[in-house]
């Protein structure tokens, strides 16, 4: 087996055992991640790579709206609303090629990637 497959069908085999804390923060790392490299590519004119990467981010930022349980705790419907601010924020950021509003998006939502590490770690 190449390379390339060893290392898709490690991501798929950490996909498939992780738990569900677990998946939410690897969610979360790829948005941070997408979020860097959108930021990065409008800084340097790439308007074709900052394009896929911030609509990957408006991928999981509606995935992640969507599988929202509005009903699990108190905190849940501002969450949706930031998510749905987000999505906002990324469309107008990706329109308008506008690096600053993809970095406010990901400083909005490193705190909570790091809160649901935090979380994910103590159970």
């Amino acid at each position: 087996m190449s390379a390339p497959n060893l290392r898709d069908r490690y991501l798929q085999d950490s996909i498939n055992t992780a738990s569900p804390g677990k998946l939410l923060v690897m969610l979360y790392d790829r948005l941070i991640l997408d979020l860097m490299h959108g930021e990065e590519a409008i800084r340097h004119n790439d308007r074709a790579l900052a394009n896929d990467r911030i609509s990957h981010a408006q991928e999981i930022v509606l995935e992640l709206r969507a599988t929202l349980n509005l009903e699990a705790w108190d905190g849940a419907p501002g969450l949706a609303s930031l998510y749905g601010f987000i999505i906002t924020e990324l469309i107008g950021a990706n329109i308008k090629q506008d690096a600053d509003r993809v970095a406010s998006c990901r400083k909005l939502l490193e705190p909570l990637r790091d809160a649901w590490r935090e979380a994910a770690a103590a159970t």
